[in-house]
């Protein structure tokens, strides 16, 4: 098949990709499929630094090592994060772009108060959707270590999406990992001697700012340990308009 350089290439992903094929592919078959009829086009990966992206980002990374990696910096994440994330970045020279708020934690507090507290929906909209939006916007191609079995609102995720910005621009979100169990990312972090976020070892499953992050009452949905169950999602994976 030919190789797409070119935007206007993007559109014709339908007639060169055999979605069903790639719903059932493994992430490296899927990885090296996208990569190979894709390059030349933008394309980044979102890591928070848990061991689903940490997967991802060691398969892309061997592939395309200068990718862009977004780390959404709310201001509020654990010190441990911000630890790992740096020596990871300096261990596997990421190319780390660290996305900032239009506002400190200091200004949004002195301004709006405590919003995680009053208003968490609110907090993650002006911390993370908002800023991620704006810096997807280069990009063709946004790769995520989402899985399916990491909540109930995530279980009808596929492992190609196409997703609509406010703005109108289009990307294709890839989630290589979509049909993996909590296990087999363990495994692989296992086989492959990759380093993990600490708080997993304190009964964490699912890590995000620590005001918003405890350890979950339902071992079968990590994400219940949450925003104290109110929701699920912070809005980044949920935003867009998926078809």
């Amino acid at each position: 098949m030919a190789r797409l350089t070119t935007k206007e290439g993007l559109g014709e992903m339908n007639a060169l990709i055999d979605f069903e094929r790639l719903e059932t592919a493994s992430p490296t078959d899927l990885l090296d499929a996208i990569l190979t009829h894709f390059a030349g086009l933008p394309m980044c990966i979102t890591c928070s630094f848990q061991a689903e992206g940490i997967v991802v980002l060691d398969l892309l990374r061997k592939r395309i090592p200068e990718i862009p990696v977004l780390f959404l910096d709310t201001g509020y994440h654990f010190a441990e994060t911000y630890e790992f994330r740096d020596k990871l970045a300096s261990d596997w020279r990421l190319n780390l772009v660290n996305v900032l708020p239009r506002k400190t934690v200091e200004q949004q507090e002195s301004e709006l108060g405590i919003l995680y507290l009053e208003q968490p929906s609110r907090c993650c909209q002006l911390r993370k959707v908002e800023p991620l939006l704006e810096a997807l916007q280069p990009f063709d191609i946004w790769f995520t270590g989402l899985r399916r079995d990491q909540s109930p609102t995530r279980k009808n995720l596929k492992k190609i999406e196409r997703h609509s910005l406010p703005t109108g621009k289009t990307l294709w979100k890839v989630n290589p990992l979509a049909d993996w169990t909590s296990a087999q990312v363990w495994d692989y972090t296992s086989a492959n001697a990759l380093s993990y976020l600490p708080q997993y070892d304190r009964g964490y499953l699912s890590i995000g700012c620590q005001p918003c992050t405890a350890i979950p009452h339902d071992s079968e949905n990590p994400r219940s340990g949450r925003w104290s169950g109110r929701k699920l999602e912070c809005g980044i994976h949920t935003v867009s308009v998926r078809s």
